[in-house]
């Protein structure tokens, strides 16, 4: 009986002195989750660190979203794939008066970590902030300002992390995530552009881990981790709620408008009056197209976005057509049968459309019936 006093007596003490040891720690972890804002760069939100002390007094936040405008060759390297954004620290209150202004939202979920826990996550955050080891290549998907943030908290957590399902449901793709925030804004023509661009790696089935590369899922994915069935989150709390109302759709939809164009080429196409018209329609109209797939072209094989490599929306915009072109007015026999290829090709691809490996953008087809019509006319003229 003694023994088993003893023994009793030593665990509590034992648990005491953790608990002290937390008490005492003086420091406070939180995730700030912030809402989107109206600009297209706004609209998937924000996550940052905030790090309270209350020993030194310090209130900052770790930003893993921080570029640098004045960086030379900026945009270069913003379209290449290849700027570094990296870790800033600055004063939580400096923070909050930014989104003040933009008027956007902040949330804040207080970590339940232990004193050791914070302690090593502190110095990992503070060892990442150096000047040698604060930049990293971003990549939308896979390595950004949130998925930082996941993969700190997780590994400085002491055992295992358990997040339950956040995915909405089991066939979740990238693209069903940035689709989600872009339809909730009415950012229609924006979706239409990064369709264009975005390739058949963001069709892939998505784990829970890789759905948290967004802000409002990585808070989703923290409320519900445990870290050796202890509750990852301890307090949760909307620490500036969002002024900003709703977007509302100020431009005309893509698909109406492409279907609208479609409709009246096609009643125009008939009218021999309109042969020179369509000699100018066509010539802008293939020479745009063709622009185009150049551009898909340099996204997949010239720059280091993962994700604009295999992207099907070639089999469209083919790249040829730019240089095609400028012979469209001459009257050689391939030329007539090159329309013709791709009229044929354009058909298979519309009757295969929502079978392809990779999830093409509605609002297209009306441009691609389009260029059906125009490349088997270009044939028989």
């Amino acid at each position: 009986m003694r023994k088993a006093s003893t023994a009793i007596f030593f665990l509590l003490f034992f648990q005491y002195t953790i608990a002290q040891g937390d008490s005492i720690c003086g420091i406070r972890i939180s995730l700030l989750t912030c809402t989107p804002g109206h600009e297209l760069y706004s609209t998937f939100g924000h996550s940052a660190l905030r790090v309270t002390d209350t020993t030194t007094g310090e209130d900052i936040i770790y930003n893993y979203g921080t570029f640098d405008f004045d960086d030379p060759g900026f945009y270069s390297k913003f379209v290449r794939g290849k700027l570094l954004y990296f870790v800033s620290i600055e004063e939580f209150e400096n923070f909050l008066e930014g989104y003040k202004y933009e008027q956007r939202g902040i949330t804040e979920q207080v970590l339940n970590l232990s004193c050791s826990e914070k302690q090593k996550l502190v110095a990992a955050l503070r060892e990442n902030a150096k000047e040698e080891n604060k930049y990293y290549k971003y990549d939308f998907v896979y390595d950004n300002c949130t998925t930082r943030l996941r993969d700190i908290v997780f590994k400085n957590a002491n055992g295992s992390t358990i997040t339950k399902e956040i995915r909405p449901n089991g066939r979740t793709t990238f693209r069903n995530l940035i689709h989600e925030y872009l339809d909730k804004s009415y950012q229609y023509w924006s979706k239409l552009g990064i369709d264009i661009l975005l390739a058949k790696p963001i069709d892939k089935n998505i784990t829970n881990s890789e759905a948290m590369f967004l802000p409002d899922y990585l808070l989703k994915a923290f409320d519900s981790t445990t870290v050796s069935n202890r509750k990852l989150v301890s307090q949760k709390k909307v620490i500036l709620p969002p002024a900003l109302g709703a977007s509302k759709a100020s431009l005309v939809p893509p698909f109406f408008l492409f279907t609208i164009l479609f409709l009246l080429i096609a009643a125009l196409t008939f009218f021999k009056a309109l042969n020179g018209f369509f000699s100018v329609f066509d010539f802008i109209l293939f020479f745009v197209v063709g622009a185009l797939g150049l551009l898909i072209l340099f996204m997949w094989f010239g720059t280091d976005h993962q994700a604009c490599r295999s992207n099907f929306n070639i089999l469209w915009a083919f790249p040829l057509h730019f240089i095609v072109v400028f012979f469209i007015y001459q009257k050689w026999n391939w030329l007539r049968y090159y329309f013709l290829t791709n009229s044929i090709v354009l058909l298979i691809l519309m009757v295969c459309w929502k079978w392809l490996p990779q999830e093409m953008n509605n609002s297209l087809l009306p441009i691609v019936a389009l260029l059906v019509l125009r490349s088997f006319m270009r044939f028989k003229k």
